[in-house]
């Protein structure tokens, strides 16, 4: 094992874990953003930046300081690393343009977009982001493609994280999307507009961390903090699938169906699309009961009321049936 000290915070982790993983350990506001790193996915992390630290000390033996900012998605820890994250200026001003790097192409169309309070790019710019923008220039526009009956690519969103690649990458063995073109021509795309429909397509909108792919299941169908989460599963046949999922309902109605995610925003097991876009009747499932959230989340405007009832116990079965209307 080795010490690292995060924002004066010590921490013992096993050697090659990187620096976010080791403030994950820690939580809270030690932990840096992260908007392409994904621990779920091989090769994810290192694109987006928003993860920046300043490296104060190398190592015991090295106790120099890093010449530049690092990604603490991609940089291992050391042992006597000491790394600064919120405590620093200069990582707080570099993120700040990181933010503003990430809004120079991207519509801000929050109020229309069915990721809204959900968006970790929301999130970001909500805390490093500036009021104004320095960019001048036209910003990027995409022509619409169809890739399929059940997810909505907006290409004007994205921020090219990759996830979605990796993503369909490493769960299927017919992937058909990825990056074409190079430069500010670069975005994400179907050979030749093919569909993309697979088992697991449907855990591309779960990984995606901005509006640029979503579910068209759910477009338009009721903003996100009017509906209620509930924990819920079922004997899925696929063996992949873990069964274990989110339901967003209003009433007795399942409006979405997503995988569950942890306190970082990632995806606890992914899900296959009879789970996700087939099953959408309570009876098809077995509901543990309301999802707790955030509480500085949007989303937890509306359930704040039954937090303090779940954390006490496991909603019995009157219960269930309670909070569902």
């Amino acid at each position: 094992m080795v010490t690292v000290k995060i924002d004066g915070i010590e921490v013992q982790v096993p050697p090659g874990t990187s620096i976010l993983n080791a403030a994950r350990q820690i939580g809270g506001d030690i932990v840096p953003p992260a908007m392409c790193y994904y621990s779920k996915l091989k090769g994810s992390g290192g694109k987006c930046r928003t993860c920046l630290v300043r490296i104060a000390k190398n190592s015991a033996q090295n106790p120099n300081p890093a010449p530049k900012l690092v990604a603490s998605c991609s940089t291992p820890v050391a042992d006597g690393m000491e790394v600064e994250n919120i405590t620093s200026p200069q990582v707080l001003d570099a993120r700040k343009g990181v933010v503003e790097f990430l809004l120079l192409n991207h519509p801000l169309d929050c109020p229309v977009c069915d990721q809204a309070g959900e968006c970790d790019l929301q999130n970001l710019a909500f805390e490093h982001g500036t009021a104004q923008t320095r960019y001048e220039f036209e910003r990027r526009t995409f022509e619409k493609i169809d890739i399929g009956d059940k997810i909505q690519l907006h290409m004007t969103r994205c921020i090219l994280c990759y996830r979605c690649v990796f993503t369909c990458d490493q769960l299927t063995d017919n992937r058909v999307h990825g990056i074409l073109n190079r430069g500010d021509k670069a975005e994400i795309s179907t050979y030749i507009q093919n569909s993309i429909d697979n088992d697991f397509s449907g855990n591309v909108i779960d990984v995606c961390p901005v509006g640029a792919l979503t579910d068209k299941t759910f477009r338009f169908r009721s903003r996100v903090w009017f509906t209620k989460p509930f924990n819920a599963h079922r004997n899925c046949n696929n063996p992949k699938c873990s069964g274990k999922v989110t339901l967003w309902m209003q009433g007795k109605d399942i409006l979405r169906v997503t995988a569950r995610k942890d306190q970082f925003g990632e995806v606890e097991s992914f899900i296959c699309n009879t789970c996700r876009f087939d099953k959408k009747d309570i009876k098809d499932w077995t509901v543990e009961g309301p999802r707790v959230l955030d509480k500085k989340s949007v989303m937890n405007q509306n359930h704040f009321l039954h937090e303090e009832k779940l954390s006490n116990k496991v909603p019995d079965y009157d219960d269930k049936q309670r909070l569902l209307t």
